[in-house]
């Protein structure tokens, strides 16, 4: 088997989940999401966006595997199941915070 043949697989997830990144309103949903679990009015509220709006972003982001739901009573609450995505957003945002990341050393020769 071919090497691309081999990372198809594993490949695809994270594709999916840099996809779902791919609208501004989706970032700011997970910025907001990023503070802990938040009901549907108040990522409504966020994102500035109608309701059913909204609901299709967050219907992306569960598809991707980035946030979880919970339903209560007649309300349903988000929160993160990726915690790692908002670190990337932190690190896209003020990449001189994370000087760690910045200096890695090179493996390749």
């Amino acid at each position: 088997m071919n090497p691309s043949a081999k990372e198809k697989p594993q490949a695809a997830p994270v594709a999916d989940i840099f996809k779902a990144l791919g609208h501004p309103a989706r970032v700011t949903i997970i910025r907001r999401l990023s503070g802990g679990e938040h009901c549907v009015c108040d990522l409504v509220e966020a994102a500035g966006l109608g309701w059913s709006t909204v609901s299709r972003h967050l219907s992306v982001l569960k598809q991707a595997g980035v946030i979880v739901d919970e339903k209560r009573g007649l309300q349903v609450f988000y929160r993160l199941a990726l915690p790692c995505v908002s670190r990337f957003i932190a690190c896209l945002d003020n990449p001189r915070e994370q000087p760690e990341w910045m200096h890695t050393p090179c493996s390749c020769g």
